[in-house]
């Protein structure tokens, strides 16, 4: 349960220093290359993560 928390926190850490980076940059005229990267990584994560909850919450049983 700890890892899962831990998760999700990374995931929105991402997300808002990402967005943060995003804004700083681009009001100083700078590429927002590496805040965009961050963002779309922690969008992948929030995807991942939630279709594996949704696996785990439907109680799936793949392959029985």
């Amino acid at each position: 349960m700890g890892l899962f928390i831990v998760y999700w926190v990374v995931a929105v850490l991402l997300f808002v220093v990402g967005i943060i980076q995003m804004i700083i940059k681009a009001a100083k005229n700078q590429p927002v290359k590496s805040g965009l990267k961050l963002v779309i990584a922690s969008v992948i994560m929030l995807v991942i993560g939630a279709g594996a909850c949704a696996v785990i919450l439907s109680n799936l049983h793949i392959g029985h």
